[in-house]
């Protein structure tokens, strides 16, 4: 302390160089070290540790809520534009804003839900399901927009003057799966009802074949009601309305007894009622037949034929950049491309040859595929396992994947290379579209709310984990503090248990942290006149 003092007043005469004023620093600095006991170093950790502990437990509640981490989302909203950054936010001008109003209405429309064109039966698939395993493949918010379909294809405003369809319209209301079907009896006791028989059919048969004959009482009730609706549709508001809904029930019955051939093995017959329906629905100019997509059911019966050249001729007419995609649209298109490589593709040759045109235009359609919906491949390659796909899809959605690759899944393997040539090259569209959240490449960027709206209509995680892209990584924020919170309490444990050897480390570490600076003051004092030193000092 003597030493020290003795220094430090030296520094006052007029002639005393920038020297002692170091020596006098390092020491000051040496004495504040010595100062310190250890309780000081295990507070200083503990609390550290515990500061940095609490904000990892905000960090992570808050990206498992929100999805981003709030440090981040604090320091783009905020603090950037503070420091002169530009908000990306904001579109700089009109042809930008237009063009990001045409993506978030693009955004919205993706992430509608649609009727799944190859919905199973309740009673003969999705109940026999539940008889065996105990579990319940069907969501109830999925069974609610069913509902909600029922109700708008099946019902109108006139049923009140039908007994039977003012009973049919009070059972598509009816949660309780009994009550709809006593209903549908009871309206069938009346008269010849189409949607009571579509009820039973749905719902209580317990084999394709039942389910069969009852769309076919459906058809004949429903065929009679059609035709008589049609003669009276330019007569009023109402009976424009009766045949509206009329339509939609014999549409739905053929589609059906379609489907029940293609179940039962007799494709060539629903190949020919599902062309049959397809023209049917260009002629019509009603909003809700084209909720059927009724061509995705045939794209799927000519795969079973191994009609390829039908299959593209379907293709060529509703793979139109003015109508909304499907996986099952993509996924076909790129599968056709791949059956002409596919047999002879050798990964290995290919890298050393390169591509040759046809190999590129199957690679650029699987990419496009990819792109549209990413969550496909894995199904197809049975990387996930799959489960029934709900009444429901989500476009580009993990639900729409389930539903493509439980009907498609057999069709990519009778093509010879067709999953080899899948698996080596469908990562290949991710660096194309390193942040598919914010730009597409083919597509518009990758819709949001993909991922709440599956939650929604996929059973639970119990025995299905939705599949969420792009896969969510922790946040560098979250991994930061959790570094930080777990250091900070290895030090504070170790300096209490070991006292004195960890300030030994602590002041070793703090010497070594202050060596450059002291360094540089040793060149500025070599460099600066000791006059001009000296004064800096004193200031």
């Amino acid at each position: 302390m003597r030493y020290f003092t003795t220094r430090y007043t030296s520094l006052e005469g007029p002639l005393a160089g920038p020297g002692p004023a170091m020596f006098g620093t390092e020491s000051s600095l040496s004495m504040f070290l010595n100062t310190l006991t250890p309780k000081f170093y295990v507070a200083l950790t503990g609390t550290s540790s515990l500061i940095s502990g609490l904000i990892l437990i905000f960090e992570w509640w808050y990206f498992r809520k929100y999805g981003t981490s709030f440090i981040e989302q604090v320091s783009v909203s905020h603090l950037r534009p503070l420091l002169g950054g530009v908000d990306s936010s904001t579109p700089s001008t009109s042809n930008t804003s237009n063009g990001e109003a045409d993506s978030n209405r693009q955004s919205v429309s993706e992430c509608k839900v649609w009727r799944n064109p190859l919905n199973l039966f309740r009673g003969a698939e999705y109940n026999r399901y539940t008889w065996v395993t105990g579990r319940e493949p069907l969501t109830y918010y999925d069974m609610n927009l069913s509902a909600q379909d029922h109700q708008t294809f099946f019902t109108c405003d006139s049923d009140h003057l039908r007994p039977a369809d003012a009973i049919m319209q009070k059972a598509w209301r009816e949660r309780n799966p009994q009550a709809r079907i006593s209903a549908a009896h009871e309206a069938l006791e009346l008269e010849d009802c189409a949607t009571a028989f579509i009820l039973l059919a749905e719902e209580e048969a317990t084999t394709i074949m039942e389910a069969e004959r009852l769309f076919k009482q459906a058809l004949k009730a429903g065929d009679g009601c059609y035709r008589r609706s049609q003669q009276l549709q330019h007569h009023g508001a109402q009976y424009e309305a009766q045949h509206r809904r009329d339509t939609n029930v014999l549409v739905y019955i053929k589609r059906r007894l379609a489907m029940c051939s293609r179940k039962l093995g007799r494709t060539r017959e629903a190949v020919k009622m599902m062309r049959d329906l397809c023209v049917f629905q260009l002629m019509k100019e009603f909003p809700l037949l084209s909720m059927f997509n009724i061509h995705e059911n045939l794209l799927e019966s000519l795969l079973e034929l191994q009609n390829y050249a039908d299959v593209q001729a379907v293709l060529a007419k509703y793979d139109d950049i003015s109508l909304p995609k499907s996986a099952t649209i993509c996924y076909t298109a790129a599968l056709l491309k791949a059956r002409a490589v596919s047999d002879k593709f050798s990964p290995e040759a290919a890298s050393r040859r390169g591509l040759s045109t046809a190999e590129m235009n199957a690679v650029e359609a699987i990419h496009r595929a990819v792109e549209f919906n990413p969550h496909v491949p894995k199904y197809l390659l049975e990387m996930k396992s799959l489960i029934l796909p709900p009444e429901h899809i989500l476009k580009r959605g993990d639900s729409e994947a389930i539903a493509y690759a439980f009907f498609h899944l057999q069709h990519w393997k009778r093509v010879e290379g067709a999953l080899n040539l899948l698996h080596c090259t469908w990562e290949g569209t991710f660096r194309m579209i390193p942040y598919p959240l914010e730009k597409g490449h083919l597509f518009y960027p990758y819709p949001i709310c993909t991922e709440t709206a599956d939650r929604e209509l996929l059973p639970k995680a119990v025995f299905h984990e939705v599949s969420v892209y792009p896969k969510k990584e922790l946040p560098f924020f979250i991994l930061f503090t959790a570094g930080l919170c777990s250091f900070t309490a290895m030090l504070a444990l170790l300096t209490h248990q070991f006292p004195e050897l960890m300030g030994v480390f602590a002041k070793a570490f703090l010497s070594t942290l202050f060596a450059p600076l002291n360094f540089i003051m040793e060149k500025v004092e070599s460099i600066l006149p000791s006059s001009l030193w000296h004064q800096l000092t004193r200031i």
